[in-house]
């Protein structure tokens, strides 16, 4: 076996330079801003809507609005695993009920403690990174683990005694049951709907490759393809309802088809299945009682499909393998490095709230890459300062419990809506929403806006430098493309930055 050419500091420091040139190009923030085609998403974010609002309103008649905000970020665990089968998703949705309940009574009893700020972000920075090692290990996707570390900071500042830590576990609790109640409710009524976005999923990958050949430059595209038919046989396998039986075999039969198309190699054949994959992409995004679809029975296609092959894993033993996977233990380390770094700067140039500048870092570092973390980056900065804005004038005008439940509620669902469209969109009511949340329980004024702005700010270049500065065999291989992109002065600047250095 060939050895591995190992990188000089030179070699990492011009990757370093190049890297952070990328994050003030033209080409970073055009793809921050740029709206993508997202899943169905209506009845997701009104199933997260719902659980919102039974969170709080039960709050406020049972006389505790002070932590109906705990309760409400609870509920938010109906916001995770969107794609999974439900049977799949009890076990793991109970999992990260489990967690935002866990990081909640964590927070609460390190305010009750007293610990001063600094040791208090020293911890909670242990704690993302924990958080995001668990969370990633295992696959639970979704709003990711900033949620849970949202949680846990914002406990950290209501708890002063052992019965705060206690009431506001018992709401985060109660509202987890909430969530994980309106997630599962579907499963009822609509038991194949996983399968049917996963299989719309599968056959818009296929339907893309018109655009790229299959036979050479697609390789990328073709692998992706590949793995959302994968993914879509494993959601099929594991629905285990017997009322979608038929249907499950029209799903495969769609797949078939989409498999048929990648084996052929060929450019035309993408284009001549190209309007019926589309046709059928649209009939599954539908959510509906009837299940039935229109078969494919032309160009040999065996209506019925062939079934599903392989072995599955369970998710938890997959989980505890991927537990020791060196690219996520080095993003745990990214993450508790940026957060505690980050909240440290904010606390020592005298911010209000430094574990905000905290859950920016660890915000931006939740992308799967280099791009993706400058993308997050700079979305959530636009979000945030427009959320802040948007929560400085609903606090101005005051408007009291119940008004502000139905903005929390509204805000909620809009971010569910646009979180897979644009994450700079989504952060928009998502800022609103948790600044909203927070001054439930503690009472805020307008002037939050600016602190929100600039805590986030620390946290999101923080995050960025660090990421920029632990590139990951994957940041490289795009490195090259990412440069070629960049200015002429852009590159210019980072190899003067290398030569200098």
């Amino acid at each position: 076996m060939l050895p591995t050419r190992r990188l000089s500091d030179r070699d990492r420091l011009r990757d370093s330079g190049g890297a952070l040139a990328h994050s003030v190009s033209a080409t970073a923030w055009r793809e921050a801003l740029e709206i993508r085609r997202g899943d169905p998403t209506i009845a997701v974010a009104v199933r997260v809507g719902v659980a919102t609002l039974i969170a709080l309103v039960g709050g406020g008649l049972l006389g505790h609005p002070e932590v109906a905000g705990f309760a409400a970020l609870g509920a938010l665990c109906s916001a995770f695993l969107r794609y999974e089968p439900f049977p799949r998703l009890a076990t793991k949705l109970a999992c990260v009920a489990g967690g935002l309940i866990a990081f909640t009574a964590f927070g609460a009893t390190l305010g009750a403690v007293g610990l001063p700020m600094w040791l208090q972000i020293l911890l909670l920075s242990g704690a993302a990174g924990v958080s995001f090692w668990l969370l990633t290990a295992f696959r639970l996707t979704g709003p990711g683990p900033v949620i849970l570390i949202f949680a846990a900071a914002g406990a950290a500042g209501f708890a002063h005694s052992a019965a705060d830590v206690g009431l506001v576990t018992a709401a985060a609790a109660i509202g987890s049951m909430v969530g994980w109640t309106i997630a599962m409710l579907p499963a009822l009524s609509h038991p194949q709907s996983p399968a049917r976005v996963a299989v719309a999923r599968a056959l818009a990958s296929v339907s893309a490759l018109e655009s790229v050949a299959v036979e050479s430059d697609g390789a990328a595209e073709v692998a992706t393809a590949r793995r959302n038919i994968a993914a879509a046989r494993e959601v099929i396998a594991l629905g285990g309802d017997r009322r979608i039986r038929t249907h499950s075999r029209e799903l495969l039969a769609l797949l078939d088809a989409a498999e048929n198309v990648l084996d052929s190699g060929s450019h035309d054949t993408v284009r001549a299945r190209r309007d019926d994959f589309r046709r059928f992409e649209t009939e599954l995004r539908k959510v509906r009682r009837d299940i039935d679809i229109p078969r494919i029975d032309a160009e040999g296609v065996v209506v019925g499909g062939a079934g599903v092959a392989g072995r599955f894993w369970g998710f938890v033993g997959d989980g505890v393998r991927r537990l020791r996977d060196g690219e996520i233990l080095m993003g745990v380390a990214r993450v508790a490095i940026a957060s505690l770094l980050a909240g440290w700067f904010a606390a020592a140039v005298g911010m209000d709230h430094p574990l905000w500048a905290t859950m920016g870092a660890m915000a931006a570092l939740q992308g799967v890459n280099y791009r993706h973390t400058v993308q997050r980056a700079i979305q959530r900065l636009i979000g945030n300062a427009f959320g802040a804005m948007l929560a400085a004038v609903l606090l101005v005008l005051d408007p009291g419990y119940w008004p502000l439940v139905v903005v929390i509620v509204v805000l909620q669902t809009a971010t569910e809506m646009f979180v897979t469209r644009n994450y700079a969109l989504a952060s928009v009511f998502v800022t609103a929403m948790a600044l909203m949340l927070t001054g439930l329980g503690t009472g805020l004024g307008p002037d939050v806006a600016l602190s929100r702005v600039g805590d986030t700010l620390i946290g999101v270049v923080v995050g960025v430098i660090v990421a920029a500065l632990t590139l990951q065999r994957g940041d490289r291989a795009h490195l090259t493309e990412v440069t070629r992109e960049l200015p002429r002065n852009s590159r210019e600047c980072a190899t003067e930055f290398v030569r200098v250095n």
